[in-house]
């Protein structure tokens, strides 16, 4: 702040002392050295759910890699809370500096259907910087289960309307949604179970007090592999690489069965399109760095590159899509 003001003072100086063109000139040679000197601290990246969750894996994957391009720490603060809408409202709420950013979920378009008064508005207060990632969601069943197909399973809950159970991390999620969109496409009745997290329910249906359940591949794998669940289908357009042999919805017949998760990064709306621009930047260049995409392999997270108006068509499409089936499954905001 001390050599913003300092800068400042100069400027002054110096426009008072000068005609008007060379007001003008000097104007905009300062403008011009103080975009360049961004970013000069370190950058605050706002994640909202909790360490370990998938968000979180993500926004440190990138942002490590960022900060290393950007020559300034990328440092993580975890601000969960209402549903991952605490950490919106504390970005929407941040100067527009560049110092302040936020990687998300689709909690960004989920939240207006979800919440009956937000503090902040998805589109107005935020300005999209990138498309980051996916990571793609199973549907499983409890071994018990008689079903070894989608198909199967479609069947056997239409022949027994309301006596087969799923869980969920909670109301609004998209592992409840996910439910909720199968429910509506094949008119079929089931019992939301929700629980506090996603990995409640997923142990939830190990144990077999659900029947089934649809989580991300990546929270999974280990599960899978020991055969203490059985995986159906996984709700992309296509196959997972770490689970090659589950197809996917469409090859099993159900192609409007999508639920992937996906990340963007987002920033203050009054953020500087050339800040904007630079962020854009490196975050397209660190999903392209090969320890990245190790790394992120290794957790399930497939690199998803995007322009700021890709994100922006995607937040408004998902806005769109996510409305009609909380409409739907008849889901009230909060």
């Amino acid at each position: 702040m001390r050599s913003t003001t300092r800068a400042a003072r100069v400027l002054a100086l110096t426009l008072s002392a000068a005609t008007p063109a060379a007001t003008v000139a000097t104007a905009l040679c300062a403008g011009a050295a103080m975009a360049q000197a961004w970013p000069s601290k370190p950058i605050r990246l706002v994640l909202p759910f909790p360490p370990g969750a998938p968000s979180d894996l993500v926004g440190r994957l990138v942002g490590q890699k960022m900060g290393e391009f950007l020559g300034v720490g990328v440092v993580p603060d975890n601000r969960v809370g209402a549903g991952g809408t605490l950490a919106l409202n504390i970005v929407a709420k941040s100067p527009g500096d560049g110092y302040t950013i936020l990687i998300t979920s689709p909690t960004i378009s989920l939240s207006p259907h979800l919440y009956a008064k937000l503090p902040f508005d998805p589109i107005r207060d935020f300005v999209p910087v990138a498309r980051l990632a996916t990571i793609e969601n199973v549907m499983l069943v409890n071994p018990r289960v008689p079903a070894r197909t989608l198909r199967e399973f479609i069947t056997l809950a239409r022949n027994n309307p309301g006596k087969l159970n799923y869980g969920s991390g909670g109301g609004g999620t998209t592992n409840h949604l996910a439910n909720e969109l199968l429910r509506t496409l094949e008119k079929i009745e089931m019992v939301h179970v929700p629980y506090k997290g996603a990995t409640q329910a997923t142990m939830a249906a190990v144990t077999g007090e659900v029947d089934q359940v649809i989580v991300s591949v990546a929270s999974v794998l280990p599960l899978i592999n020991e055969k203490k669940v059985r995986p159906l289908v996984v709700l992309s357009e296509s196959r997972v690489s770490t689970v090659p042999d589950v197809p996917t919805s469409k090859e099993a017949g159900y192609p409007k069965l999508l639920m992937s998760i996906w990340y963007g990064l987002y920033a203050p709306a009054s953020t500087p399109q050339d800040v904007v621009a630079r962020l854009n930047r490196e975050a397209l260049r660190a999903l392209e760095s090969p320890d990245l995409r190790t790394r992120g392999a290794a957790m399930g997270i497939d690199p998803w590159p995007g322009s700021p108006e890709q994100l922006d068509q995607l937040t408004r499409s998902e806005m769109a899509r996510y409305g009609m089936i909380i409409k739907s499954a008849g889901i009230k905001p909060e």
